[in-house]
């Protein structure tokens, strides 16, 4: 039984109570969420050990990390490390995005070392190992495809980011936007090249309740894949991004119909002004299923910094409902990121996630930030430190500074006026 099917039975599970426990909310909040479609619990059913969390409206805006090997940098160990950065900064999932090198062994690492719920998107595999065996991705076949899903779920994978949402619709639309760069998404890409070489419908569309039937037997997530999302901030909200949702929406329903947990993924470049716009189509259109967004970059011109575009996005795509953030590095458009790029990549998005929850409303936010001001109040360092959402960076700033906060004035505006009121 899924998370799904036991929610609908009204059955607490003790994923759903681990959530709630870490939600400080009700288990019934949370059951009833599930049951409903808008709250998704990734834990494959093979999977023990690893921080339960789940995605969805009420509950904390949550963190993705990316890591994962290609044929440029095929350095398991290297990935195996930025794992354990994002994770010590506080990335709730993990996505191992590998194209190169042991691609199973990679996979199986990530699951070994990661203590949180870990995503993937099998068409990588699918497509790599066909250009190697068959000389061409477009010479996949669609067995090749749901093998990937299958083997990947049967290794213990979470949640997989399939892109089941594309078809000749969709392509048809996209011919006609006349966008800027087409199809930024790799797997979108993958696909496309297949249907327009084979002249054959998206397998992972047509026989869309077979990649049911494989994510239900071992309660995967199935993450939308957003094939034709915006790779600029130009293309933002244009027809085939509105097509693809339509779509989305109606596979939504009919996972759910399978007892199969589903989110959506977005974008992406989005300009600030349709950020609310992005997220109100994406919760109605698909029946308000977690939405998981990459970003969202709020500008195309931050090269090397857009970490920080990313966390402007994403602060304003969560307050708007977003659920699920995936990071952006400093790297993003540049090259592999290291693991400092992973490291600020994960606080920066954890920057945003806040900044959100605060604005939504979401339990424990306010609280946080109110023992954060009243510790800086009361001068409290080792509080401060403490409260941080980087207690280490904080640590390094204050290092040699005896009991102050900071040494930016001579007279703390603070103290003076505690001592005035004689606090």
């Amino acid at each position: 039984m899924t998370q799904l099917e036991a929610a609908r039975k009204g059955l607490l599970t003790p994923e759903m109570e681990e959530v709630a426990r870490r939600e400080g909310m009700e288990p019934e909040f949370v059951r009833a969420g599930v049951a409903e479609g808008t709250i998704v619990i990734p834990r494959n059913r093979r999977r023990h050990g690893i921080k339960t969390c789940g995605i969805g409206r009420g509950l904390r805006t949550k963190v993705n990390a990316l890591v994962g090997t290609s044929d440029d940098r095929d350095d398991p160990e290297m990935e195996a490390r930025k794992i354990e950065t994002a994770v010590s900064a506080g990335a709730d999932a993990i996505m191992d995005l590998s194209t190169g090198g042991d691609i199973d062994a990679m996979r199986r690492l990530s699951l070994e070392r990661a203590a949180v719920p870990v995503g993937t998107v099998p068409i990588y595999q699918a497509a790599v190992e066909a250009q190697k065996r068959r000389g061409s991705i477009v010479a996949m076949t669609p067995e090749d495809m749901f093998a990937a899903i299958e083997k990947q779920a049967a290794d213990g994978v979470d949640f997989m980011a399939i892109h089941c949402a594309l078809n000749f619709g969709v392509l048809e639309r996209l011919k006609k936007t006349g966008r800027v760069t087409d199809i930024v998404s790799r797997g979108g890409a993958f696909l496309t090249g297949w249907m327009l070489h084979n002249r054959r419908e998206n397998p992972l569309y047509e026989h869309f309740d077979r990649v049911l039937e494989i994510l239900r037997e071992y309660d995967v997530v199935l993450s939308l894949g957003d094939a034709i999302r915006p790779g600029c901030i130009a293309d933002s909200l244009d027809g085939a991004q509105v097509q693809g949702l339509l779509v989305a929406g109606e596979l939504v329903l009919r996972a759910r119909q399978k007892g199969v947990q589903v989110m959506v993924e977005g974008p992406g470049h989005v300009p600030i002004h349709h950020v609310e716009t992005t997220i109100l189509l994406q919760k109605r259109l698909c029946h308000q299923a977690p939405y998981f967004v990459l970003g969202t970059l709020a500008t195309d011109v931050a090269p090397g910094y857009d970490h920080i575009t990313a966390a402007i996005g994403g602060a304003l795509a969560g307050a708007a409902g977003a659920d699920f953030i995936c990071y952006v590095t400093p790297a993003e458009h540049l090259g592999l990121p290291t693991e400092e790029d992973v490291r600020l990549g994960v606080v920066a998005a954890r920057i945003a996630a806040h900044a959100a929850d605060l604005a939504k409303g979401v339990r424990g936010a306010w609280e946080w930030d109110l023992e954060m001001a009243r510790a800086r109040a009361r001068l409290d360092v080792a509080a401060v430190a403490d409260l941080a959402l980087d207690p280490a960076a904080v640590r390094r700033h204050l290092e040699g500074k005896g009991d102050g906060l900071c040494r930016a004035c001579d007279v703390c505006a603070l103290r003076l006026v505690a001592d005035y009121f004689g606090r």
